[in-house]
């Protein structure tokens, strides 16, 4: 597999949803932030949190070099981490959430999306990487 992993087939796919999703919580962020901060401060941070992770997972998937693979991982397991967490905090105490974040009740209201791309990032990377080990040493 080339270094452009994330240009080509389903790394293609992968980079667009997270771009998708990397532009809907930033601009969901910043219109929150910017004119109703005080209302659920929590949720609004989270959503740039999110919107933060979304695009360095999409830039780590584009490289598709060694390193840039690793902060893919690592940002899809933050997003993972974040998703379950926030997911898991937003049911068991709806008070704390005024509003929602991406990550609400598991990215709910984004058809669950938010559940699911972190776990095929995570499967990306590793496919990617280990298509790197057959092929060898360059």
């Amino acid at each position: 597999m080339s270094d452009s992993a994330g240009r080509s087939g389903p790394g293609r796919v992968l980079v667009a949803v997270y771009a998708v999703f990397a532009v809907a919580a930033a601009s969901r962020a910043a219109v929150q932030i910017l004119t109703r901060f005080g209302e659920a401060p929590l949720a609004y941070t989270l959503s740039a949190l999110a919107a933060a992770v979304y695009v360095v997972a999409m830039i780590g998937l584009i490289g598709g070099g060694r390193t840039q693979m690793r902060v893919a991982a690592v940002s899809c397991t933050v997003e993972l981490v974040g998703v379950l967490a926030v997911g898991a905090f937003s049911l068991l105490d709806p008070a704390a959430f005024p509003d929602d974040t991406v990550w609400s009740r598991f990215g709910s209201g984004y058809l669950f999306i938010p559940l699911v791309l972190p776990v095929l990032g995570l499967w990306w990377v590793r496919r990617v990487g280990r298509s790197r080990a057959a092929d060898g040493p360059v």
